[in-house]
């Protein structure tokens, strides 16, 4: 990756003139600067790109998520409209996997209106090639704009490049944290001269005995509590999949991947994806505050083990080349171990719905998530 970026410059320009910038403007400046993003001109997945995501892992993810969908339209009566929400949906490749499951409930295919909210121009050019047969789907920048309807959503790899806000404990109390640069023009951590009044309240227990120098960072709840109002008022559910933590602590999780390596996230803004882990305790707890229920969360290796992904492998081995049935047992192992390079348990699986929904496929109730959280 290169020692510098065009959006670098800018950058600097912003600082001088306005003071050190929030690591959230930051964030927000390297994925979604209208000419400089990172996600605003290219496409950043598979081995060519920066990172690989478990649809592009194997065809048994997005699988599982069509037969995890359609148990879910059963649960909710069967209506004969249904709006297939997508966030962030890559290529195409999950949607079409999950589609292909399906059709093999014909009067649910029938009633899907396929909805995919998409800011990338490249890849919503890949999402039409990919998703070419499918007649009744349409594009959106926000999912305000999906109609409305009973839904069900799906948010894989989405929370975690939303930007999060930092702070740092000092001994003088919880300082914004901010990007600067230094004497050789290099950009820096940093942190406000002056800190936030009696932030101390607002943080959650495990964080307020934290040393100092210790970070806590916290993303804004308004995304999750508009999936969740969505869920609660027009029916249905919503899966959100990404790698994070079960409870809110402090720690700082900022961070670039660039060539599937991680790099320094201040290095070449706009040339490497920066990302944050998702805090599934605040998501579940903002789903919660506005009415909608809450299922989970679980390891993405448990989820889909209870949803059948072992079967659904030595199935699809089977009938493989010895070749192919390695490809296979090895994304399995992929997808659901929960050690070194495996996504097992670093994803976790959070489940939302309206709130007379009791149970959805592979997720503990919420009797079962709140022991596990003691």
């Amino acid at each position: 990756m290169a020692e510098t970026s065009p959006l670098l410059s800018e950058i600097k320009k912003l600082i001088a003139s306005s003071g050190p910038m929030p690591v959230w403007r930051y964030m927000e400046l390297c994925l979604m600067h209208p000419r400089y993003g990172y996600y605003v001109s290219r496409d950043p997945l598979g081995r060519e790109g920066d990172f690989t995501t478990a649809p592009e892992v194997s065809q048994m993810f997005g699988e599982l998520l069509g037969l995890w969908a359609a148990s879910v339209w059963k649960a909710i009566g069967s209506p004969s409209m249904l709006r297939l929400i997508e966030l962030g949906p890559g290529r195409g490749t999950m949607m079409a996997d999950v589609l292909r499951a399906m059709r093999v409930v014909p009067p649910l295919y029938q009633a899907l209106s396929v909805h995919l909210v998409e800011v990338n121009p490249v890849l919503r050019e890949k999402q039409k090639s990919m998703l070419s047969a499918m007649r009744n789907i349409a594009w959106h920048d926000t999912i305000d704009a999906v109609p409305e309807g009973p839904c069900i959503i799906f948010a894989n790899e989405y929370f975690d490049v939303l930007p999060i806000h930092q702070v740092v404990r000092r001994e003088t109390g919880w300082h914004e944290r901010v990007i600067n640069f230094d004497s050789n023009g290099r950009l820096v951590f940093d942190a406000a001269e002056d800190p936030i009044p009696r932030f101390e309240v607002l943080l959650p227990p495990l964080v307020r005995a934290a040393p100092t120098g210790a970070v806590f960072e916290w993303r804004p709840d308004a995304e999750m509590m508009k999936l969740a109002t969505r869920v609660r008022d027009q029916g249905g559910a919503g899966l959100i999949i990404d790698y994070g933590h079960m409870r809110s602590d402090a720690g700082d999780t900022f961070q670039a991947i660039a060539r599937h390596t991680y790099t320094d996230p201040l290095k070449a803004p706009g040339q490497a994806d920066v990302t944050a882990h998702v805090d599934f305790q605040a998501l579940a707890r903002a789903a919660e505050d506005v009415g909608a229920r809450v299922h989970g969360p679980v390891t993405q290796g448990e989820f889909l083990k209870r949803l059948g992904i072992e079967t659904r492998a030595l199935t699809l081995m089977q009938k493989a080349t010895a070749e192919v049935s390695g490809d296979i047992s090895a994304a399995l192992k992929r997808l659901t171990d929960p050690g070194r390079g495996g996504m097992g348990s670093m994803f976790k699986v959070l489940g939302i719905s309206a709130p007379g929904l009791t149970s959805l496929a592979g997720l503990s109730d919420e009797k079962q998530a709140e022991g596990a959280e003691r």
